[in-house]
């Protein structure tokens, strides 16, 4: 034993194996290591994944498969859009085709009527005489067969201005020697510019959406009328003050009707330095529209704009619409289909099958819909067709929640929470299984914001909810928007009672029974 201690051989092994017995540990700390980092390193790939994968989504929305805009489509999604086979026939009417000419005006309307006589025979060549025409013009052949033409123009603009001249009176009496100056009529406008100017100039800015400076030059250019800049914006104030109790009778009488249709945007309120977000509310009935900007998009919002309606409402998925009862409400169909577009979209094979086949059950149902409007299917047939394809959606809702994909199976939680609102339209009459009247009344209101970057003031907010409000309601109900202003601004500054947005049917005595 003494001679193997002392043994350098032994020595140098001992302390090799040391040595290699230290790398091995090392080895072994480092495979730990590269563990941990390799496990680090999937964790982060899965989450960057996710990532990716909700930004593509994010990317490839559009107006097929979000609540995104037809016009914020980017080119090429039209041009994904199946195209129609070719007919064999040149553009335009084609042979056989009923032909639509503008109609003559009554003589009535006619402003000048101008009679016109040939001078000379197109047979013969010899000149008619006086009797002849006259004799032409009695004889029944003839009679009533003038060829009528009629040219439409429209007048140089030539604004009517008035002046009241206010002259002074000096009192005869020594004692009291005090100066009288005339006052103007109650029915005088105080301001520079009579009703029809300021109706003008709202429907320029409210309606066709132009900027109070393009506002300016087109009443100067299509009515020869000058003004500032700043009395654009007192226009507006103005004949928002003249709308707001109409528009206030409006909302009160929406909030009594049976069925209704609900939706929110996006609208910038506030200075340029630092816009505050607010969002556009609207309200769609059957004859009444209504419009409201309001600074949250909460359930109180809601309860702002819905007052006391107890009817049946049709609205999408947003949260603030929770506290309605689900008999009371109908899901919009529309929106459905864009969200079982984005399922077949995805990456996941479970999403896309169940997405597709949740496409087809909508297709089925909006196709055995429209023959219910059209009268080609009786309504008690629709029922009974709606009970298995109930059962259908309901099932492949129940499998998408189920299917592996963390937001397919959140949306179809959602709207499983929700399940009977979607057959509401089926059991009301009434209600249309789409909220697609709101969207066709925020149209106008998103290009205004396009245009406009929104507003400064909430004075400005006002003008535009109540601008948009009687511009939606009128055009309902067919009747004239410039004519309506004019009346409105004309009562005001009379002091008098502002026309009504209401259909005849419904008297004031019942909207102070319901206010």
């Amino acid at each position: 034993m003494a001679g193997a201690e002392g043994c350098p051989n032994c020595a140098r092994l001992e302390a090799r194996v040391g040595k290699l017995e230290e790398r091995v540990q090392k080895a072994e700390a480092e495979a730990a290591d590269l563990r941990h980092e390799n496990l680090r390193l999937r964790q982060e790939n899965q989450k960057l994944q996710a990532r990716l994968e909700r930004l593509e989504e994010r990317l490839n929305r559009n107006s097929t498969n979000s609540s995104r805009p037809p016009s914020s489509d980017p080119p090429q999604i039209k041009q994904n859009r199946p195209p129609q086979p070719p007919t064999g026939r040149k553009p335009g009417g084609q042979p056989g085709h009923e032909g639509h000419t503008r109609e003559l005006l009554p003589l009535e309307q006619v402003d000048e009527l101008i009679e016109l006589d040939p001078k000379r025979c197109g047979g013969c060549g010899r000149k008619f005489k006086r009797r002849d025409v006259r004799r032409s013009r009695r004889s029944r052949t003839l009679r009533g067969r003038a060829r009528r033409h009629q040219v439409t123009e429209i007048p140089e603009p030539q604004p009517h201005t008035t002046e009241w001249r206010m002259h002074a009176v000096e009192c005869a009496d020594p004692e009291c020697g005090a100066v009288t100056w005339a006052e103007l009529p109650p029915e005088v406008p105080r301001g520079r510019f009579g009703p029809r100017v300021q109706a003008t100039v709202a429907t320029l800015t409210g309606r066709y959406r132009s900027s109070r400076r393009e506002a300016q030059v087109q009443i100067e250019e299509l009515h020869g009328v000058k003004m500032s800049l700043g009395e654009v914006g007192a226009i507006e104030r103005n004949v928002s003050t003249a709308l707001a109790r109409p528009v206030k009778e409006a909302q009160q009488y929406a909030q009594t009707q049976p069925v209704a249709g609900s939706d929110e945007s996006g609208w910038p309120q506030g200075k340029r330095a630092g816009k505050r977000r607010a969002w556009l509310w609207v309200m769609v009935t059957n004859v009444v529209t209504v419009f409201l900007i309001l600074r949250h998009r909460s359930a109180e919002a809601a309860r702002t704009l819905l007052g006391s309606f107890d009817g049946v409402l049709c609205t999408d998925r947003w949260w603030a619409y929770k506290g309605w009862p689900l008999r009371k409400r109908q899901l919009c169909w529309a929106h459905l289909v864009r969200d079982f577009t984005e399922f077949t979209e995805r990456s996941h094979k479970a999403s896309r099958q169940i997405g597709e086949a949740l496409l087809e059950e909508a297709r089925r149902m909006f196709a055995w819909w429209y023959r219910v409007r059209d009268g080609t299917l009786s309504r008690e047939s629709f029922q009974t067709y709606r009970v298995p394809l109930r059962r259908r959606v309901r099932r492949l809702l129940r499998k998408g929640a189920r299917c592996g994909h963390k937001l397919t199976a959140r949306t179809c939680r959602d709207i499983l929470a929700l399940e009977p609102a979607l057959w509401t339209f089926a059991r009301v009459r009434g209600v249309e299984p789409t909220n697609n009247a709101c969207e066709r009344a925020l149209r106008p209101a998103v290009l205004w914001r396009k245009g406009c970057f929104g507003t400064r003031s909430a004075a400005g907010s006002r003008f535009v909810q109540r601008m948009l409000t009687v511009a939606a309601t009128l055009k309902q109900q067919g009747r004239s928007l410039l004519d309506f202003l004019t009346l409105a601004v004309e009562l005001h500054q009379n002091g008098e009672r502002a026309p009504s947005l209401l259909p005849d049917a419904y008297t004031f005595r019942q909207l102070e029974a319901t206010a």
